[in-house]
């Protein structure tokens, strides 16, 4: 049997995670797609799981702008949250060392 995945290169990474960067999306479609409630989501920006892409001073959380890099944290965020318990503040710690891995193996 032969596996059903084909290899992505290099530069389809670079694309992909530049994309990922430029993407803007609002609390309410980072919600969606996470299926998490704004109190989720601002209690992950709150344990640094996340940051927020767009905000001035005294900007309502309703008009914050997130990328799309943001909403793949949340989402592993969420899934070590829900599958394996670990608080936000487990889940930023590993989301940086997973970050630190990925820096130090080049990929």
């Amino acid at each position: 049997m032969t596996p059903n995945f084909t290899l992505i290169a290099p530069t389809q990474f670079a694309c992909s995670d530049l994309m990922e960067e430029l993407t803007e999306i609002t609390l309410s479609d980072l919600c969606r797609a996470c299926g998490a409630h704004a109190e989720t989501v601002l209690e992950m920006v709150y344990e640094g799981v996340i940051e927020i892409a767009v905000m001035q001073q005294s900007m309502p959380c309703e008009e914050w702008r997130f990328t799309g890099l943001h909403l793949h944290r949340a989402k592993v965020a969420m899934r070590l949250h829900r599958d394996l318990g670990v608080n936000f503040a487990g889940a930023a710690l590993a989301l940086q060392l997973m970050g630190d891995l990925h820096t130090t193996r080049g990929l």
